[in-house]
C-alpha cells in the first residue's frame, strides 16, 4: 500500500464506483436500443 493509504482507497471507491455506474448504463443502454429497433421493425411490418 502506499505512503497514504486514505487517497488509495478513495481512488479505489471511486474507480469501483464509476465502473459500475459505466456497466449498468451500458446494459441499460444496450436494452433500450434492442427495444427501440424491435418497435422500429415492427413498425414498418405493419406498414407493408
Amino acid at each position: 500500500m502506499p505512503e497514504h493509504p486514505i487517497w488509495w482507497l478513495l481512488t479505489m471507491a471511486c474507480i469501483v464506483w464509476y465502473s459500475t455506474i459505466t456497466i449498468y448504463v451500458s446494459i441499460k443502454g444496450a436494452a433500450d436500443i434492442r427495444h427501440m429497433t424491435d418497435r422500429l421493425s415492427g413498425r414498418d411490418d405493419s406498414q407493408s
